[in-house]
């Protein structure tokens, strides 16, 4: 595995290093606001206890940081967790910083991929295989997606979302067509979109929304479990931007151009109810419980499984993982481990669920708590949308992720917007992807 030297690091990081404070200043990632934060989040350790250092972000706007740091703390009364709140703007970038500044810290959250690579390219993390109590099935196949070449993972997932596909209940309940099944084919999920756009204008409904995240269309195409992005092949796209293609030329979603020069958020667009279908992360759920509480003219919604291609099970679908790490330079490691199992056992999962956050290890009782939150749809599809089969992560580990992903996201730019044919933003795909691989 290519490793970049801390000393590397650090030169380059002290390059940087004013303009990520000031990027930081007057914002919740400045350090002189974590240390404020970490010091009024908890009082200093009384003598025979263990203080542990935990990197987070925005402490303020997320739930779970606390009620876990709480939730440990109530039944572990010998440690304290200090909360180190880097904020969400190139928090990744800025826990390297201060990790190569040698900064006192325990427990790493990790919040992306591409950051989780380079930390392990330089050497300060901790590998888990030895360290996780639970079961690594328990995890729904993402432990295997963290693991290096090296055949250890250096992370812990403790959240997970996954993608569903919402829907407008009124909607369909006005075009009288039956509301989507839990086990729906791509094949049929385009036949539904189709059937369910109408109007034109300012009145027109689309059948479906894509947003113009590359994983919102590319990504249909993992779900059979025979392909990664990460491989540098990526013949097998093309079915899935030909229908997408084909869905945006019969005016059965909203132009890809058009979203990228407006600036249309998704949340927007179903809100608004400008569409019948939306492919989204389960954190959308949230964002739909609160919108629906205030809005004036609240509409009724539901979400199934996602849409998946016909070799794959229902319940096969997209997510995104939030990890815990260890720094490999604490002398704390011990106490670190057991802080982390505690966040990915049965009794952190139902602290996290709590919070209307999905645990990595979801289970029964904890879909039960998210579907008892307010707002949360009261039928029976949308209460089995919530058990996934097989989640793949939208970028797998690979130490070449920013740089892939970098190909990826510009050659999607490319072919959804016409500049490029789909064969020939694949090839492009394939053959910069494998010079970076070779």
């Amino acid at each position: 595995m290519r490793k970049i030297s801390r000393r590397s690091f650090l030169q380059a990081a002290a390059v940087v290093a004013g303009t990520t404070a000031l990027a930081a200043c007057g914002s919740s990632s400045s350090s002189s606001t974590a240390a404020s934060t970490a010091a009024s989040t908890v009082s200093s350790a009384a003598e025979g206890t263990t203080n542990l250092v935990w990197t987070i972000w925005d402490l303020e706007s997320t739930a779970y940081w606390k009620a876990m740091a709480d939730g440990y703390m109530a039944t572990h009364p010998n440690v304290t967790i200090e909360m180190l709140d880097l904020g969400s703007t190139d928090y990744m970038t800025v826990l390297a910083t201060q990790l190569a500044g040698g900064a006192d810290i325990d427990v790493l959250s990790i919040k992306d991929i591409p950051g989780y690579a380079n930390l392990i390219n330089l050497d300060y993390l901790a590998p888990m295989n030895d360290v996780l109590t639970r079961d690594t099935a328990d995890f729904n196949g993402t432990i295997e997606q963290l693991t290096t070449d090296d055949g250890n993972f250096y992370a812990v997932p403790f959240r997970n979302d996954f993608w569903v596909l919402f829907y407008n209940k009124d909607l369909f309940d006005a075009a009288g067509v039956p509301y989507p099944a839990n086990d729906l084919p791509m094949e049929e999920y385009d036949a539904l979109a189709r059937q369910m756009t109408s109007g034109e204008g300012d009145a027109k409904v689309y059948g479906c929304h894509y947003h113009t995240w590359r994983s919102c269309v590319s990504l249909f195409s993992i779900l059979d479990g025979e392909n990664t992005i990460v491989d540098g092949t990526y013949d097998f796209m093309k079915p899935t931007y030909d229908l997408v293609l084909a869905q945006q030329n019969d005016g059965i979603c909203m132009d890809y151009g058009y979203l990228k020069t407006s600036s249309l958020h998704y949340s927007a667009a179903f809100e608004n109810q400008q569409c019948a279908l939306l492919p989204m992360g389960s954190w959308f759920i949230a964002t739909l419980q609160t919108y629906m509480a205030e809005a004036e003219t609240p509409f009724n919604w539901g979400m199934v499984k996602y849409p998946h291609p016909a070799n794959a099970p229902a319940g096969s679908t997209l997510g995104t993982v939030t990890s815990l790490a260890i720094n490999v330079d604490s002398t704390k490691a011990e106490a670190a481990a057991d802080f982390i199992n505690w966040c990915v056992s049965d009794e952190g999962a139902k602290v996290i669920a709590e919070t209307g956050t999905f645990p990595a290890c979801g289970s029964e009782e904890t879909n039960a708590i998210i579907r008892a939150t307010e707002g949360f749809p009261a039928d029976d599809a949308s209460a089995e949308a919530l058990n996934t089969v097989a989640v793949y992560l939208e970028m797998p580990y690979t130490q070449y992720a920013s740089d892939i992903e970098t190909i990826l996201n510009t050659e999607h730019d490319a072919i959804m917007t016409l500049s490029e044919t789909v064969d020939e933003g694949i090839q492009n795909m394939n053959d910069q992807v494998s010079v970076i691989l070779a």
